[in-house]
């Protein structure tokens, strides 16, 4: 398993403490950290929670991110289920830490 470059500074929980430290390369060790294989599907999701992030200046919580996807994407990726698969350990929590964004506030 490859660990992130010693400059990538993260929080106690994985989160990158700068964002604009964030690529693919970075993003697929991360991924990889937690144990995602990441798919086209995977990084469409990303792409829109980075898309929220640059919109709305936060993190998307599961509900927002659900909605905001539904709007862009459709209902049938637009829903708890469909994240839930591909992100098991929390679609907003899992979805923003590879994305390079910082935590979710309401994410436990």
């Amino acid at each position: 398993m490859q660990a992130l470059p010693s400059h990538i500074q993260t929080d106690k929980n994985g989160y990158l403490l700068d964002s604009s430290q964030w690529n693919i390369e970075i993003a697929k060790i991360m991924a990889e950290l937690e144990t995602i294989d990441m798919t086209n599907d995977h990084w469409e999701v990303i792409d829109y929670v980075r898309q929220f992030y640059n919109e709305f200046q936060k993190s998307p919580s599961i509900r927002p991110l659900v909605k905001y996807l539904a709007k862009s994407l459709g209902k049938e990726k637009g829903n708890s289920l469909y994240l839930q698969i591909l992100f098991p350990e929390g679609p907003a929590k899992q979805a923003t830490k590879i994305a390079g964004l910082p935590k979710p506030a309401r994410c436990i």
